[in-house]
């Protein structure tokens, strides 16, 4: 008995050899999908096709009791990941009657790395050790053989504890492995967490910085403003003070509504968000009348009633933006805003660079349609030669952000020089990008 499952033992060693070789073949071949299905199938038919092969090697071709119990404890291995508890039990008789020894250590091995019980473990080798220990029939075992027993018996203890070492190994490098990856994903969501720390921390300090200067002038412009209202009899220049004074009032709400975004955090940005101004059709009448320009307005739209807020914010802002540079580049100059539904959006938006000296730009476009949208134009004539021309600071950067903000709602934006001198922006949204 001995002697034949040393012989045994030989064959199982070149055969793991082959697998070996085989396995690395495997890995020269590359990724593709034949090897990613060779891959996922390998795991569940080579210990199948060993155990087949140590049945057949064992007890040979002829069908008897050894063969079929054999080759059923090798199929059985097809199911041992899903209930390697009862294919392990199945595949004892197969050791104890056929002598074949691949399926049940790969069922002992596969129980190890998916049911890692010290008492499950225990038992379960207890029984491969009494099966490969007691002969077939059990009426055959001779206890006086005591050197050929104690041989056997350490065989089976081995052939029992090679298993489980191996299949709690590998169990505890998968256990590394995952613990591994849940260890680098908290470092990342840690990095994450410090970044996002250090952006609030620089958020806020932009916030005061902002609050400081921005806030400090405007306060004082509007403190002169309210001196010169009280002290000076001419009604035009107490006009222009209150106006003054007004402008004032409403870019310090401006900017704290700003600065409460630029210092929100987490659950405070929605907060914020609702305290950002938001003005819309309904506030251009007022903004107007403050921008000391000889303006026409033509409004054909009722606000709030066809669009979104979305799209008359930016409504909003682009006829701000070019009274802001008409009041900079061309005083005295007569102004047009006019504002209409369309039921195509359909327009030109600027591809080149803009003028920093001047509001405004030129170049090709690409479409875009929309049904259902809102147009924008601001036109001004040129400027009066007597009129006095500001020193306002200017990036150059006002158009480009309206052009932005148009795309970004789907739609266009048009501004360029007119024949007279002039000159004109037009923007078109949809509705329903807004």
């Amino acid at each position: 008995m001995v002697r034949a499952r040393g012989g045994r033992s030989r064959l199982r060693a070149r055969a793991g050899r082959a697998v070996a070789r085989g396995e690395a073949k495997g890995r020269a071949l590359g990724h593709g999908a034949p090897v990613r299905r060779l891959r996922a199938l390998a795991p569940v038919v080579v210990p199948v096709l060993l155990a087949i092969a140590d049945a057949m090697l064992v007890n040979g071709l002829e069908l008897d009791l050894e063969v079929g119990v054999s080759m059923l404890a090798a199929a059985a291995l097809v199911l041992r990941r899903r209930f390697p508890l009862l294919v392990f039990l199945f595949t004892l008789p197969g050791l104890y009657i056929g002598y074949i020894w691949f399926a049940p250590m790969i069922g002992l091995y596969t129980l190890a790395v998916r049911r890692p019980g010290r008492a499950r473990l225990g038992i379960c080798a207890v029984l491969l050790i009494a099966a490969h220990f007691f002969p077939y029939p059990i009426t055959d075992f001779e206890l006086t053989v005591y050197r050929e027993n104690t041989l056997v018996l350490i065989d089976a203890c081995v052939t029992s504890a090679a298993p489980i070492a191996l299949g709690l190994l590998v169990r505890t490098r998968q256990e590394l492995a995952s613990r591994v990856e849940d260890l680098t994903r908290s470092l990342r969501r840690e990095d994450r967490l410090l970044a996002d720390r250090v952006k609030t921390t620089e958020r806020a300090r932009l916030a005061r910085e902002m609050h400081d200067v921005v806030a400090h002038q405007v306060s004082l412009i509007s403190l002169q403003a309210g001196a010169v209202q009280v002290s000076t009899e001419d009604p035009a220049a107490r006009a222009g003070a209150r106006t003054i004074r007004e402008l004032s009032v409403r870019t310090l709400e401006e900017l704290r509504h700003m600065v409460g975004v630029l210092r929100a955090d987490g659950g405070e940005a929605a907060e914020a968000h609702r305290l950002a101004p938001q003005p819309d059709l309904t506030e251009l009448p007022r903004l107007i009348e403050m921008s000391a320009l000889d303006v026409t307005y033509e409004g054909a739209v009722a606000a709030g009633t066809s669009g979104t807020k979305t799209v008359e914010r930016a409504a909003f802002r682009t006829v701000q933006e070019a009274l802001t540079n008409i009041r900079k580049h061309a005083p005295g100059a007569r102004v047009r805003v006019r504002v209409d539904p369309v039921d195509t959006v359909r327009g030109e938006s600027s591809g080149r660079g803009e003028d920093s000296g001047r509001a405004g730009g030129s170049g090709r476009a690409e479409e875009s349609r929309a049904a259902h949208g809102l147009r924008v134009e601001i036109r001004n004539g040129p400027p009066d030669a007597t009129a006095t021309v500001p020193a306002l600071p200017g990036g150059g950067h006002g158009l480009v952000g309206l052009r932005e903000r148009a795309q970004s709602l789907g739609g266009t934006l048009e501004a360029r020089h007119t024949s007279d001198g002039g000159f004109v922006v037009r923007a078109e949204f949809p509705y329903g990008a807004g």
